[in-house]
């Protein structure tokens, strides 16, 4: 299969990325690659509020693949089939995420352009293919969703505002929102430890007692 195009946004590493599409509404950008850059190909779509999009967990691809995974969500340890969980790790390495779209740019130098919120891809993700999302085939209000059916409980989240500041304006409501979701892996709840993440340039550190995040240091990456 080709690759169209590529996601551009904050997420510069897989941990922190938001465990399902929708949880988070950071904005992205979608480039598409110059051979798919053709106006026509968009006609149409500025009529969608939502799009799927099909991408390759590149991050995670593997000669080999194991018909069981073991899920974050259940501690790590107890074995599940891959086809009931999202894990990456799979017979073909593709993801399935579902983004709002905000607009459509059409550029000189990029070609059209998508701005979409919700994205749940590391920055540089590769995009297989786009279709819109219909809301009267596409919703299933009386889904059952098996053992990841419980929701998981936000975080309540502390940055001094001597830290916040260094982060734009612009990007500190998502990252809030990054963090309140616990990117911790779910088998991971030492108290008293510290861990980084990477958000729009930034390391983020963080400690986790109780249902409390605490931000204890924000540090500028190397561009």
């Amino acid at each position: 299969m080709d690759i169209i195009a590529h996601i551009h946004n904050d997420y510069t590493e897989k941990f922190g990325i938001p465990r399902q599409s929708g949880l988070v509404e950071g904005r992205s950008e979608i480039i598409f690659c110059p051979k798919y850059r053709t106006p026509d190909a968009f006609r149409g779509l500025e009529g969608y509020s939502h799009l799927w999009l099909l991408w390759e967990f590149s991050e995670a691809v593997r000669e080999a693949w194991s018909p069981t995974v073991r899920p974050p969500r259940l501690g790590g340890n107890t074995r599940m089939g891959v086809f009931a969980t999202r894990s990456p790790f799979r017979p073909n390495p593709i993801g399935l995420s579902c983004v709002g779209l905000e607009r459509i740019e059409f550029t000189k130098d990029r070609g059209p352009v998508l701005f979409v919120s919700g994205a749940d891809l590391m920055n540089g993700t590769p995009i297989f293919d786009i279709k819109p999302y219909l809301p009267y085939t596409d919703s299933r209000p009386e889904a059952t969703a098996g053992f990841a059916a419980q929701e998981d409980k936000l975080l309540s989240v502390c940055v001094p505002d001597e830290l916040l500041s260094k982060i734009p304006e612009e990007k500190q409501e998502c990252l809030r929102s990054v963090l309140a979701q616990d990117p911790r892996p779910r088998y991971q709840n030492s108290s008293g430890r510290i861990y980084k993440m990477s958000y729009g340039g930034f390391e983020i550190w963080f400690t986790v007692e109780g249902d409390r995040l605490q931000v204890c240091n924000v540090l500028l990456l190397d561009q």
